[in-house]
């Protein structure tokens, strides 16, 4: 069976005794040591060494791995197997997505199936939920862990879970920014290395907990998934902050699609960056709403329903305009 058969199938398998409700959050040092020592150096030694180039640096480097790294190769790729590419393609746009400093991939691949599990359910932990207030949350996602009394059990498959190119990127996803951070003091001395690895590692692990709590708490809910405990919302006018992960709604009523952006004005260089790969045959196969199972449990709200408005035109008809064909 293909990679993207399996993942058609969740990658949780309820115990029947499993319980994504019943759990604490504990303080996670390694998760916190690693955020408060890359946020400090930031601040302190990108004050102290700032320069314009050293600050261009940060900009076109902090948006090279979230579009490549975490939107492309961990999310879209990895995690979703929205499309097929190349497999040195696909080990590049991963450790692009390692750079981003959220974790390892198996590691972000096991932690994103446990909160899609648990979003999905009823009930689920506030922690799971991005539920309990921003302060708090902030502090439990960039320093907490949460301990369930029975966790689900999680089963990788095997293609990814023993692949040595993942298991290696796991065990030193953190010694990763070293290389980096020894070629840019070579380039550019100490304001390269604070602008160019602790500001760029430190905003997208805060950005990352940011652009998720505010995609479970705020924006629009043109489709509803009846019978979860959270909805994905759509957060406008941070498409390119997030290479089109905002358009988070849209990612729960539809998530193996490769396109997040469904509607006008739905920026999503994600996508775009997908159609040029297709373009240049290094990817094909690219999945859309069209090409997922049915799910009868997807709502599609009138715009009088949506929290805030989004815009009215159907999304049948939005659908249409990028229907019906898979690029290879």
């Amino acid at each position: 069976m293909e990679i993207a058969e399996r993942c058609a199938q969740h990658r949780v398998r309820s115990t029947g005794n499993d319980s994504v409700l019943i759990g604490h959050v504990v303080w996670e040092p390694v998760r916190s040591l690693w955020f408060s020592a890359m946020a400090v150096s930031a601040v302190v030694g990108g004050a102290l060494w700032f320069s314009w180039a050293a600050f261009a640096l940060f900009v076109g480097s902090t948006m090279l791995v979230l579009l490549l790294g975490h939107s492309v190769g961990m999310h879209r790729k990895l995690i979703h197997r929205s499309f097929d590419s190349p497999q040195w393609l696909e080990y590049l746009l991963v450790y692009c997505g390692v750079l981003v400093g959220l974790a390892g991939p198996l590691g972000l691949l096991r932690s994103h199936e446990l909160r899609d599990y648990a979003q999905r359910r009823p009930l689920c932990h506030d922690f799971l939920a991005h539920r309990s207030g921003l302060f708090r949350d902030a502090w439990w996602q960039l320093h907490g862990d949460l301990k369930l009394a029975n966790p689900p059990d999680i089963r990788i498959e095997q293609a990814i879970a023993d692949d040595r190119f993942y298991r290696f990127l796991q065990a030193t996803w953190m010694a990763q920014q070293l290389p980096w951070a020894l070629l840019l003091f070579a380039w550019g001395g100490w304001g390269f290395v604070f602008w160019g690895v602790c500001a760029r590692v430190t905003a997208g692990v805060f950005g990352h907990w940011l652009i998720g709590y505010l995609a479970h708490n705020h924006g629009g809910v043109p489709v509803m998934v009846s019978g979860a405990a959270v909805q994905g919302r759509n957060i406008r006018l941070t498409s390119l902050l997030t290479m089109g992960e905002c358009w988070h709604n849209n990612h729960h009523a539809w998530p193996g699609s490769a396109k997040l952006g469904l509607r006008a004005g739905e920026w999503d260089p994600g996508w775009w960056f997908l159609c040029a790969l297709a373009r240049v045959g290094l990817a094909w196969n690219l999945r859309l709403p069209e090409d997922q199972p049915f799910r009868a449990e997807l709502v599609v709200l009138p715009p009088s329903a949506r929290a805030p408005a989004a815009p009215a035109k159907p999304i049948r008809r939005c659908l249409q305009a990028f229907r019906p064909r898979t690029i290879r």
